[in-house]
Protein backbone atom coordinates (compact mmCIF):
# COMPACT_ATOMS: atom_id res chain seq x y z
CA UNK A 1 0.00 0.00 0.00
CA UNK A 2 1.21 3.55 -0.66
CA UNK A 3 2.44 5.57 2.30
CA UNK A 4 0.10 8.55 2.61
CA UNK A 5 1.25 9.60 6.05
CA UNK A 6 2.38 13.17 6.59
CA UNK A 7 6.02 13.83 7.35
CA UNK A 8 6.74 14.84 10.92
CA UNK A 9 6.60 13.29 14.40
CA UNK A 10 5.45 9.70 14.64
CA UNK A 11 1.68 9.76 15.26
CA UNK A 12 1.80 7.10 17.97
CA UNK A 13 4.52 8.90 19.90
CA UNK A 14 2.71 12.21 19.40
CA UNK A 15 -0.47 10.74 20.87
CA UNK A 16 1.41 9.32 23.85
CA UNK A 17 3.10 12.66 24.49
CA UNK A 18 -0.25 14.48 24.24
CA UNK A 19 -1.92 12.08 26.65
CA UNK A 20 0.92 12.47 29.13
CA UNK A 21 0.85 16.27 28.95
CA UNK A 22 -2.87 16.92 28.85
CA UNK A 23 -4.01 14.09 31.08
CA UNK A 24 -1.52 14.07 33.92
CA UNK A 25 -2.93 17.05 35.81
CA UNK A 26 -6.52 15.83 35.45
CA UNK A 27 -5.61 12.32 36.57
CA UNK A 28 -3.73 13.72 39.53
CA UNK A 29 -6.67 15.90 40.54
CA UNK A 30 -9.14 13.01 40.42
CA UNK A 31 -6.86 10.42 42.00
CA UNK A 32 -4.66 12.57 44.18
CA UNK A 33 -4.49 10.11 47.06
CA UNK A 34 -3.69 7.20 44.75
CA UNK A 35 -1.07 8.91 42.58
CA UNK A 36 0.90 10.99 45.05
CA UNK A 37 3.99 9.34 46.54
CA UNK A 38 3.30 7.83 49.94
CA UNK A 39 4.22 9.76 53.07
CA UNK A 40 7.82 8.86 54.01
CA UNK A 41 8.14 6.60 57.05
CA UNK A 42 4.80 4.89 56.58
CA UNK A 43 3.79 1.41 55.46
CA UNK A 44 0.35 1.41 53.84
CA UNK A 45 -1.77 -1.77 54.01
CA UNK A 46 -4.59 -1.96 51.49
CA UNK A 47 -6.62 -4.33 53.66
CA UNK A 48 -6.40 -7.11 51.08
CA UNK A 49 -4.87 -10.52 51.75
CA UNK A 50 -3.78 -12.77 48.86
CA UNK A 51 -2.71 -16.37 49.55
CA UNK A 52 -2.17 -15.42 53.17
CA UNK A 53 0.10 -12.46 52.31
CA UNK A 54 -0.94 -8.91 53.22
CA UNK A 55 -1.07 -6.42 50.34
CA UNK A 56 0.75 -3.09 50.71
CA UNK A 57 0.84 0.01 48.51
CA UNK A 58 3.87 1.55 50.25
CA UNK A 59 6.59 0.19 52.51
CA UNK A 60 8.91 1.52 55.15
CA UNK A 61 11.05 -1.32 56.52
CA UNK A 62 11.48 0.64 59.76
CA UNK A 63 7.86 -0.23 60.57
CA UNK A 64 8.54 -3.97 60.53
CA UNK A 65 9.22 -6.22 63.51
CA UNK A 66 12.96 -7.04 63.76
CA UNK A 67 14.28 -10.59 63.80
CA UNK A 68 11.74 -11.85 61.28
CA UNK A 69 11.08 -12.39 57.59
CA UNK A 70 8.07 -10.50 56.28
CA UNK A 71 6.22 -11.53 53.11
CA UNK A 72 3.99 -9.10 51.21
CA UNK A 73 2.36 -8.46 47.90
CA UNK A 74 3.03 -4.91 46.69
CA UNK A 75 0.13 -3.38 44.76
CA UNK A 76 1.43 -2.44 41.33
CA UNK A 77 -0.35 -0.87 38.39
CA UNK A 78 -3.90 -1.83 37.43
CA UNK A 79 -4.73 -4.30 34.67
CA UNK A 80 -7.38 -3.53 32.03
CA UNK A 81 -9.92 -5.36 34.23
CA UNK A 82 -9.22 -3.09 37.21
CA UNK A 83 -7.23 -5.66 39.19
CA UNK A 84 -3.60 -5.00 40.04
CA UNK A 85 -0.30 -6.48 39.00
CA UNK A 86 0.90 -7.37 42.48
CA UNK A 87 4.59 -8.20 42.98
CA UNK A 88 6.19 -10.39 45.64
CA UNK A 89 8.26 -8.76 48.39
CA UNK A 90 10.39 -10.52 51.01
CA UNK A 91 12.04 -8.50 53.78
CA UNK A 92 14.56 -10.06 56.16
CA UNK A 93 14.69 -7.60 59.08
CA UNK A 94 17.69 -8.02 61.35
CA UNK A 95 17.63 -7.75 65.13
CA UNK A 96 20.15 -4.90 65.05
CA UNK A 97 20.13 -1.65 63.06
CA UNK A 98 22.23 -1.51 59.93
CA UNK A 99 22.26 -0.90 56.22
CA UNK A 100 19.39 -1.71 53.89
CA UNK A 101 20.09 -3.95 50.89
CA UNK A 102 17.81 -4.18 47.86
CA UNK A 103 17.85 -7.25 45.59
CA UNK A 104 15.67 -7.20 42.45
CA UNK A 105 14.96 -9.75 39.74
CA UNK A 106 12.29 -10.49 37.17
CA UNK A 107 12.69 -7.08 35.55
CA UNK A 108 12.64 -9.10 32.34
CA UNK A 109 10.18 -11.97 32.25
CA UNK A 110 12.47 -14.59 30.71
CA UNK A 111 15.34 -14.37 33.22
CA UNK A 112 15.00 -17.41 35.46
CA UNK A 113 18.51 -17.72 36.92
CA UNK A 114 18.27 -14.18 38.27
CA UNK A 115 15.09 -15.03 40.19
CA UNK A 116 16.54 -18.27 41.54
CA UNK A 117 19.68 -16.46 42.72
CA UNK A 118 17.68 -13.96 44.75
CA UNK A 119 15.46 -16.70 46.21
CA UNK A 120 18.55 -18.70 47.23
CA UNK A 121 20.14 -15.71 48.98
CA UNK A 122 16.95 -14.89 50.87
CA UNK A 123 16.53 -18.50 51.99
CA UNK A 124 20.04 -18.42 53.48
CA UNK A 125 19.40 -15.36 55.64
CA UNK A 126 18.60 -15.62 59.34
CA UNK A 127 17.13 -12.31 60.56
CA UNK A 128 17.91 -13.25 64.18
CA UNK A 129 21.62 -12.95 63.43
CA UNK A 130 21.48 -10.00 61.02
CA UNK A 131 21.99 -6.25 61.21
CA UNK A 132 19.89 -4.03 58.97
CA UNK A 133 17.55 -5.39 56.32
CA UNK A 134 17.59 -7.21 53.00
CA UNK A 135 14.56 -6.63 50.78
CA UNK A 136 13.97 -8.77 47.69
CA UNK A 137 11.52 -8.24 44.85
CA UNK A 138 11.62 -11.32 42.65
CA UNK A 139 8.95 -10.59 40.03
CA UNK A 140 9.18 -6.90 39.10
CA UNK A 141 7.66 -7.36 35.65
CA UNK A 142 4.73 -9.66 36.42
CA UNK A 143 2.98 -9.51 32.99
CA UNK A 144 6.21 -10.46 31.21
CA UNK A 145 6.85 -13.27 33.68
CA UNK A 146 3.39 -14.75 33.19
CA UNK A 147 4.31 -15.57 29.58
CA UNK A 148 8.09 -15.87 30.15
CA UNK A 149 8.94 -13.13 27.69
CA UNK A 150 11.36 -10.25 27.98
CA UNK A 151 8.93 -7.36 27.54
CA UNK A 152 5.69 -6.21 29.13
CA UNK A 153 2.59 -6.38 26.85
CA UNK A 154 0.69 -3.07 26.65
CA UNK A 155 -2.66 -2.73 24.87
CA UNK A 156 -3.48 0.97 25.17
CA UNK A 157 -2.86 1.97 21.54
CA UNK A 158 -2.79 -1.48 19.99
CA UNK A 159 -0.67 -4.47 20.92
CA UNK A 160 2.78 -3.39 22.03
CA UNK A 161 5.68 -4.87 23.96
CA UNK A 162 7.52 -2.52 26.31
CA UNK A 163 10.84 -3.17 28.06
CA UNK A 164 10.33 -1.93 31.62
CA UNK A 165 14.12 -1.70 31.94
CA UNK A 166 14.05 1.25 29.55
CA UNK A 167 11.59 3.41 31.52
CA UNK A 168 13.02 3.72 35.05
CA UNK A 169 12.42 5.53 37.35
CA UNK A 170 9.00 5.50 35.75
CA UNK A 171 6.13 7.93 36.23
CA UNK A 172 3.11 7.22 38.42
CA UNK A 173 1.04 9.36 36.01
CA UNK A 174 2.80 8.16 32.86
CA UNK A 175 1.18 7.36 29.49
CA UNK A 176 1.67 3.58 29.74
CA UNK A 177 0.96 1.05 32.50
CA UNK A 178 4.62 -0.02 32.29
CA UNK A 179 5.82 3.46 33.18
CA UNK A 180 3.23 3.78 35.95
CA UNK A 181 4.16 0.40 37.41
CA UNK A 182 7.83 1.37 37.44
CA UNK A 183 6.96 4.67 39.10
CA UNK A 184 4.89 3.03 41.81
CA UNK A 185 7.61 0.51 42.62
CA UNK A 186 10.42 3.04 42.50
CA UNK A 187 8.73 5.72 44.62
CA UNK A 188 6.90 3.60 47.17
CA UNK A 189 8.93 0.40 47.51
CA UNK A 190 12.48 0.41 46.12
CA UNK A 191 13.95 3.87 46.63
CA UNK A 192 12.70 4.44 50.22
CA UNK A 193 14.19 1.17 51.50
CA UNK A 194 17.67 0.88 49.97
CA UNK A 195 21.17 2.02 50.87
CA UNK A 196 22.65 -0.12 48.06
CA UNK A 197 21.22 -2.44 45.45
CA UNK A 198 21.90 -5.36 43.10
CA UNK A 199 19.69 -5.87 40.05
CA UNK A 200 19.91 -9.44 38.75
CA UNK A 201 19.54 -10.34 35.05
CA UNK A 202 20.42 -12.97 32.43
CA UNK A 203 20.78 -12.91 28.67
CA UNK A 204 17.61 -12.46 26.61
CA UNK A 205 15.69 -15.28 24.93
CA UNK A 206 17.69 -16.54 21.98
CA UNK A 207 20.89 -15.15 23.47
CA UNK A 208 23.29 -16.43 26.08
CA UNK A 209 25.60 -14.43 28.32
CA UNK A 210 28.64 -15.27 30.35
CA UNK A 211 28.73 -14.73 34.09
CA UNK A 212 29.61 -11.05 34.32
CA UNK A 213 28.90 -7.90 36.30
CA UNK A 214 28.04 -4.51 34.92
CA UNK A 215 28.48 -1.13 36.58
CA UNK A 216 30.44 2.10 36.72
CA UNK A 217 33.76 1.47 38.44
CA UNK A 218 34.33 5.22 38.70
CA UNK A 219 31.93 5.10 41.66
CA UNK A 220 33.92 3.65 44.61
CA UNK A 221 30.94 1.92 46.24
CA UNK A 222 29.99 0.32 42.91
CA UNK A 223 33.56 -0.80 42.22
CA UNK A 224 33.76 -2.46 45.64
CA UNK A 225 30.59 -4.48 44.99
CA UNK A 226 31.63 -5.50 41.47
CA UNK A 227 34.93 -6.90 42.72
CA UNK A 228 33.30 -9.03 45.46
CA UNK A 229 31.89 -11.53 42.94
CA UNK A 230 34.05 -14.47 41.77
CA UNK A 231 33.14 -13.89 38.11
CA UNK A 232 35.62 -13.57 35.27
CA UNK A 233 34.29 -10.52 33.43
CA UNK A 234 33.34 -6.97 34.43
CA UNK A 235 31.70 -4.55 32.02
CA UNK A 236 32.89 -1.19 33.36
CA UNK A 237 30.15 0.97 31.87
CA UNK A 238 26.77 2.20 33.20
CA UNK A 239 25.15 1.57 29.75
CA UNK A 240 21.56 2.72 29.16
CA UNK A 241 20.60 5.70 31.37
CA UNK A 242 17.04 4.43 32.02
CA UNK A 243 17.80 0.98 33.44
CA UNK A 244 16.95 0.27 37.07
CA UNK A 245 20.45 0.29 38.53
CA UNK A 246 21.22 3.67 36.95
CA UNK A 247 17.92 5.15 38.17
CA UNK A 248 18.96 4.10 41.68
CA UNK A 249 22.42 5.61 41.27
CA UNK A 250 20.81 8.86 40.10
CA UNK A 251 19.11 9.19 43.51
CA UNK A 252 22.27 8.36 45.45
CA UNK A 253 21.89 4.59 45.89
CA UNK A 254 24.98 2.63 44.72
CA UNK A 255 23.83 -0.20 42.46
CA UNK A 256 25.19 -2.83 40.10
CA UNK A 257 23.72 -5.19 37.51
CA UNK A 258 24.59 -8.89 37.28
CA UNK A 259 24.23 -11.15 34.23
CA UNK A 260 23.80 -14.87 34.92
CA UNK A 261 23.98 -16.87 31.70
CA UNK A 262 21.15 -17.73 29.29
CA UNK A 263 17.47 -16.93 29.58
CA UNK A 264 14.56 -19.28 30.37
CA UNK A 265 16.69 -21.93 32.12
CA UNK A 266 18.59 -22.33 35.38
CA UNK A 267 22.40 -22.23 35.26
CA UNK A 268 23.35 -23.79 38.62
CA UNK A 269 27.11 -23.25 38.39
CA UNK A 270 26.64 -19.57 37.56
CA UNK A 271 23.94 -19.14 40.19
CA UNK A 272 26.37 -20.41 42.83
CA UNK A 273 28.90 -17.72 41.86
CA UNK A 274 26.36 -14.94 42.22
CA UNK A 275 24.95 -16.27 45.49
CA UNK A 276 28.48 -16.30 46.88
CA UNK A 277 29.17 -12.80 45.56
CA UNK A 278 25.92 -11.43 46.96
CA UNK A 279 26.66 -12.87 50.38
CA UNK A 280 30.11 -11.25 50.16
CA UNK A 281 28.45 -7.89 49.49
CA UNK A 282 26.14 -8.34 52.49
CA UNK A 283 29.16 -9.18 54.65
CA UNK A 284 31.05 -6.17 53.27
CA UNK A 285 28.19 -3.92 54.42
CA UNK A 286 27.94 -5.57 57.84
CA UNK A 287 24.48 -7.04 57.34
CA UNK A 288 25.62 -10.62 57.87
CA UNK A 289 28.78 -11.88 59.55
CA UNK A 290 31.28 -14.56 58.63
CA UNK A 291 34.34 -15.00 56.45
CA UNK A 292 34.31 -13.80 52.86
CA UNK A 293 33.85 -16.38 50.15
CA UNK A 294 35.68 -16.33 46.84
CA UNK A 295 35.87 -12.89 45.21
CA UNK A 296 37.27 -11.39 42.04
CA UNK A 297 40.72 -11.68 43.59
CA UNK A 298 40.43 -15.47 43.35
CA UNK A 299 39.73 -15.56 39.60
CA UNK A 300 41.25 -14.00 36.52
CA UNK A 301 38.99 -11.06 35.73
CA UNK A 302 38.82 -9.44 32.30
CA UNK A 303 37.62 -5.83 32.51
CA UNK A 304 36.35 -3.90 29.50
CA UNK A 305 34.56 -0.59 29.18
CA UNK A 306 32.73 -1.21 25.91
CA UNK A 307 30.93 -3.95 24.01
CA UNK A 308 31.52 -4.49 20.30
CA UNK A 309 28.42 -5.94 18.57
CA UNK A 310 28.63 -8.26 15.56
CA UNK A 311 25.46 -7.57 13.55
CA UNK A 312 23.95 -9.86 10.91
CA UNK A 313 24.07 -8.37 7.42
CA UNK A 314 22.17 -11.26 5.82
CA UNK A 315 19.38 -13.67 6.69
CA UNK A 316 20.13 -17.32 7.21
CA UNK A 317 21.57 -19.96 9.50
CA UNK A 318 24.32 -18.79 11.84
CA UNK A 319 27.28 -20.91 12.93
CA UNK A 320 29.34 -19.27 15.69
CA UNK A 321 33.04 -20.02 15.57
CA UNK A 322 33.75 -18.83 19.12
CA UNK A 323 32.43 -19.56 22.61
CA UNK A 324 31.70 -17.41 25.62
CA UNK A 325 34.92 -16.13 27.27
CA UNK A 326 36.99 -16.80 24.13
CA UNK A 327 39.67 -14.19 23.47
CA UNK A 328 39.44 -12.69 19.98
CA UNK A 329 41.60 -10.31 17.98
CA UNK A 330 41.06 -7.95 15.02
CA UNK A 331 40.44 -9.81 11.78
CA UNK A 332 39.55 -13.09 13.50
CA UNK A 333 36.54 -14.86 11.96
CA UNK A 334 33.87 -15.30 14.67
CA UNK A 335 30.81 -16.58 12.74
CA UNK A 336 29.58 -17.67 9.33
CA UNK A 337 26.06 -17.66 7.91
CA UNK A 338 24.49 -19.96 5.31
CA UNK A 339 21.35 -19.83 3.21
CA UNK A 340 18.87 -22.68 2.79
CA UNK A 341 21.14 -24.30 0.20
CA UNK A 342 24.04 -24.44 2.63
CA UNK A 343 25.97 -21.76 0.76
CA UNK A 344 27.92 -19.27 2.85
CA UNK A 345 26.30 -15.86 2.45
CA UNK A 346 28.23 -13.96 5.12
CA UNK A 347 31.36 -14.20 7.22
CA UNK A 348 31.81 -12.09 10.34
CA UNK A 349 35.08 -10.93 11.90
CA UNK A 350 36.08 -9.05 15.01
CA UNK A 351 37.40 -5.51 14.79
CA UNK A 352 38.68 -5.42 18.37
CA UNK A 353 40.78 -7.32 20.87
CA UNK A 354 38.65 -8.63 23.69
CA UNK A 355 36.53 -11.47 25.11
CA UNK A 356 33.17 -12.83 23.98
CA UNK A 357 30.58 -12.08 26.67
CA UNK A 358 27.27 -12.63 24.87
CA UNK A 359 26.38 -15.01 22.05
CA UNK A 360 23.27 -15.64 19.99
CA UNK A 361 21.85 -19.11 20.60
CA UNK A 362 19.01 -18.99 18.05
CA UNK A 363 20.48 -20.43 14.86
CA UNK A 364 18.37 -18.48 12.38
CA UNK A 365 18.78 -14.73 12.07
CA UNK A 366 17.42 -11.86 10.06
CA UNK A 367 19.55 -8.91 8.95
CA UNK A 368 20.13 -6.49 11.79
CA UNK A 369 20.10 -9.05 14.60
CA UNK A 370 23.10 -9.04 16.95
CA UNK A 371 25.04 -12.29 16.71
CA UNK A 372 27.55 -11.77 19.51
CA UNK A 373 29.15 -9.10 21.66
CA UNK A 374 32.83 -8.69 22.46
CA UNK A 375 33.92 -7.02 25.69
CA UNK A 376 36.94 -4.79 25.07
CA UNK A 377 38.74 -1.75 26.43
CA UNK A 378 38.40 1.55 24.61
CA UNK A 379 41.29 3.99 25.13
CA UNK A 380 38.77 6.48 26.49
CA UNK A 381 35.29 5.60 27.67
CA UNK A 382 32.61 7.71 26.00
CA UNK A 383 29.98 7.73 28.73
CA UNK A 384 26.88 5.54 28.61
CA UNK A 385 26.41 3.16 25.69
CA UNK A 386 23.36 1.51 24.17
CA UNK A 387 23.25 -1.62 22.06
CA UNK A 388 21.04 -3.26 19.44
CA UNK A 389 18.69 -5.92 20.84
Amino acid sequence: MPDNSEKGPDRRNFLIASIATAGASAAFAVNANAAAPATPGRTVYTGDVIQGKKVISALDVNDLEPGQKHLFYFQGVQMPTGKHWNVSVVVAKGVRPGKRALLTSGVHGDEMSSIHTVMTVMNQLDPKSMSGTVMAVTDVSRPALESMQRRWPNVGLGADLVDINRVWPGDENGPTPTSRHAGLLFNRLLRPNADFAIDFHTGATGFSASAFNLGDMNIPEVKAMLELFPVAQIFNNPVYPVVLHNALIDVGIPAICTEIGPARVLSPDMIDLFVEGTMNVLKHHGIVSGPMGKTGKDVTVFIGNSGFPIIATEAGFVEPLVKLHDRVSPGQKVAVQRNSFGEIVAEYTSSVTGEVFALRTDVTSEPGNPLLFILFEKPTREGMESYPE
